[in-house]
């Protein structure tokens, strides 16, 4: 089977560590011409950042110093559109503090109104519960042997029409109208 070119006796060999211990034969001699950067701490705030040691960097390559913002130069159309951009938003800021006050405007002439419509509506039913109070006082005065039943419709109500979820009330409704038509008279015990 050797004819195939099979040969599994050899042992494998890594190609990562082929190509690092190649690399590192190759930069081996770089360290001794390239000089160390000096390092200079940096001060935030009048506090000074603890210094790193320069081993902490040794086989690094020296990265660019990073660029401040200031050194960065912006494109015009960039710029142009930032500018453009904050105009805008200035605008519609502007536009929505004047929507807010419209809205609350509305919204407290709305409630004037509600407030307004209330106490109608409250002034209103106090003067009709004192009229039929009024009214109840004074027919009460008027009790006749025989009209019981009579009174009695009148606080009933007679509507044949039920509302939805409410209990059946027209054999009620049947025995207070025949007592109304044919009185049956109360007996007083006392």
């Amino acid at each position: 089977m050797s004819g195939f070119g099979d040969n599994f006796d050899q042992p494998e060999v890594d190609p990562a560590a082929e190509f690092l211990a190649r690399e590192q034969d190759e930069l081996a001699g770089l360290e001794d011409e390239v000089k160390p950067a000096a390092i200079t701490v940096p001060v935030i705030n009048g506090d000074a950042l603890p210094a790193l040691q320069t081993d902490d960097f040794r086989g690094a390559s020296p990265s660019p110093p990073p660029q401040r913002q200031e050194d960065r130069v912006e494109p015009e159309k960039i710029r142009k559109w930032r500018e453009e951009q904050v105009k805008r938003l200035e605008e519609k800021d502007r536009e929505e503090e004047k929507k807010k006050l419209e809205l609350r405007e509305i919204a407290k002439k709305e409630l004037e109104d509600w407030y307004k419509n209330h106490e109608e509506t409250i002034a209103k039913t106090k003067a009709a519960n004192r009229n039929a109070e009024k009214q109840f006082v004074a027919e009460d005065n008027d009790l006749e042997p025989g009209t019981e039943w009579e009174r009695i419709a009148k606080l009933c109500d007679f509507n044949p029409k039920a509302k939805q979820g409410s209990k059946d009330v027209s054999r009620m409704r049947s025995i207070i109208l025949q007592m109304k038509q044919n009185p049956v008279p109360i007996k007083n015990k006392a």
